[in-house]
């Protein structure tokens, strides 16, 4: 056995149906799409969600809710993260650029400090927002929460 005599098996390679070949070929005429109407003329695409006429899903299904254009997306940390953040970079003064370089937030999140977990040191924290547990547990130990 050599490459000169490879095939592949028995029924797995099937002829390109040709179809707009003349009457001959069994697939002349209209090829395959049958008499008028959309499907059969050449460059028709389909309405996306389109189902034959049937009202479609997006339309069956009601709206529902609204959205507030007025939302503000806040990035929570806790000051449990406060607390390690400080511990291992051994800092005392946090704000959003500190939080940033620690990869904790992204450029233009707004940050919120929320008051889950334990402060144990002195820190002046600077952000968007905070939480009364988080105020209250920051001036506790003599520290500022400054919003921005």
């Amino acid at each position: 056995m050599d490459l000169s005599n490879l095939k592949p098996a028995k029924g797995s390679v099937k002829k390109e149906k040709r179809i707009g070949r003349g009457q001959g070929s069994g697939r002349g005429g209209t090829s395959t799409r049958g008499h008028k109407g959309g499907q059969s003329r050449s460059g028709y695409s389909r309405k996306i969600g389109f189902e034959g006429g049937q009202m479609p899903l997006q339309r069956r299904v009601p709206k529902f809710g609204f959205t507030n254009l007025n939302r503000k997306e806040y990035k929570a940390i806790n000051i449990s993260t406060l607390q390690t953040l400080a511990s291992d970079k051994n800092i005392a003064v946090i704000d959003v650029e500190t939080l940033y370089t620690a990869g904790l937030v992204s450029k233009k999140d707004l940050v919120k400090i929320l008051g889950n977990g334990k402060l144990t040191s002195k820190l002046d924290v600077t952000a968007h927002a905070f939480s009364k547990s988080a105020k209250a547990a920051i001036e506790v130990l003599k520290g500022t929460a400054t919003i921005i």
